[in-house]
């Protein structure tokens, strides 16, 4: 981490709360209430019709919701910078900050949080990265995990805790192959890679933070070691397709650009594809007539994905700051106002989508919903998010159909304000 590098994938300073004015104040408002963290769509909806910008004084964020005032922000990112979405909410304890102030750590801002122009000079070969070339080759793998594990989980019988037997393991499993990290260190790069979005997202314990910290740490050292053998031996990844790149043009993509890609790529190919599999299940299964519609015909799948994405998505919300004074709506926003933006208002947004409140695998415009973002920070992985998404709920619908939630379930949710699934998720089956 780094307080002074404007370039820092990641930064440790949380400068004081910027208020803006002419809007309303909420005293009360926090993503880490637990009401909230069960299921935030009551309260986002209040506000969409009430009082849709407010500043939320626990918080300290300029909090935005509904669809047109949230695709507003997100499309203008010259006046709404995305360089905080990777610092963490709250400041960092020192035992933490000594840990990521380490010489040679130093990941730099590639992707979401990455300004222009080097966004778009970045973005250009990780994109290609994702190209139908590489999604075919990766295919038959995901299908072949899902096959495993879900063996796996049949092996041990019915009920089964769905999220470490499958939802987990699989997202993981398919972004270290797409990366080209060996299957040996497969354990080591979960366990590294765990609740970092506690860590940028949440309020963690002093204790947690050190531990988060020490594992960030070590993932990034394992990612540059990663990087500097396949520099020297390539194969068939998207590692290597960076560094042909970086060889061809090298003030394209810098080496150190590689490095940063590879380590911020797990993450966002990971937790949050963990999230979107349970979600589907959680949200699917309770109706058994639309289950059994997609046992029936696997075609309605993708658009049920979609509805799950728009419904209750892994994603919740994604944070902007004020690069200058600005206003919106009639609110004066001055330079350096933090901005909550609020992805699940605005798909549940009435105005956009008929009878929002309700899940429907049939809604014709389940896909206007915006959880992958909007604009030049459109999610890349959103591609590879919905085919493992897909591949997943198809061996299910095909190989248990009689699937179904546990009665009576305690549910608990990963305590941050911006990704949302649940911790653990049992199922049973006939």
């Amino acid at each position: 981490m780094s307080e002074g590098r404007h370039d820092a994938y990641h930064t440790i300073s949380v400068p004081p709360a910027t208020e803006p004015s002419g809007c309303p104040f909420d005293a009360e408002f926090t993503p880490f209430d637990d009401d909230y963290l069960m299921n935030p769509y009551p309260q986002l909806e209040k506000f969409s019709t009430e009082t849709p910008i407010f500043y939320s004084e626990q918080l300290g964020y300029l909090v935005v919701t509904g669809m047109e005032n949230v695709v507003e922000v997100l499309k203008n990112h010259e006046v709404f910078s995305s360089a905080n979405v990777q610092d963490p909410v709250f400041p960092v304890c020192t035992a933490a900050r000594e840990i990521m102030s380490a010489s040679d750590y130093n990941p730099q801002a590639v992707m979401s949080n990455c300004q222009q122009p080097d966004h778009t000079r970045i973005r250009k070969y990780t994109r290609e990265g994702f190209n139908a070339r590489r999604m075919k080759i990766l295919e038959p793998y995901i299908r072949d995990t899902t096959e495993k594990l879900l063996d796996g989980m049949l092996a041990k019988g019915s009920p089964a805790e769905f999220v470490s037997a499958l939802a987990h393991p699989l997202p993981g499993q398919v972004i270290f192959r797409f990366i080209g990290f060996p299957e040996a260190d497969d354990e080591q790069l979960i366990y590294w890679t765990s609740n970092r979005l506690v860590f940028t997202w949440g309020k963690p314990s002093d204790e947690e933070q050190v531990e988060i910290a020490g594992n960030m740490l070590k993932y990034w050292r394992y990612c540059r070691e990663f990087v500097a053998s396949r520099n020297v031996t390539p194969a068939d990844d998207l590692t290597s397709e960076l560094l042909a790149a970086h060889k061809e043009a090298p003030e394209g993509l810098t080496y150190g650009e590689v490095e940063s890609i590879i380590y911020g790529l797990s993450f966002a190919g990971h937790e949050i594809v963990s999230n979107f599999i349970a979600l589907s299940l959680l949200n699917i299964l309770p109706d058994r007539a639309q289950w059994q519609r997609l046992c029936d015909d696997p075609a309605l799948i993708p658009n049920a994905l979609e509805e799950v994405l728009r419904f209750d998505s892994p994603q919740t919300s994604w944070r902007r700051v004020a690069t200058r004074d600005t206003s919106l709506h009639g609110i004066q926003i001055p330079k350096g106002t933090r901005v909550f933006v609020s992805l699940g208002s605005a798909n549940h947004d009435p105005g956009v989508f008929a009878d929002a409140e309700v899940f429907d695998v049939d809604r014709d415009n389940a896909n206007r919903h915006v959880s992958f973002g909007h604009g030049i920070h459109f999610c890349l992985g959103a591609r590879l998010a919905r085919l493992e998404g897909q591949i997943a709920i198809e061996a299910l619908t095909r190989r248990l159909p009689g699937i179904h939630l546990v009665d009576d379930q305690s549910l608990a949710f990963s305590p941050n304000m911006t990704f949302r699934g649940p911790r653990a998720l049992y199922v049973a089956w006939d």
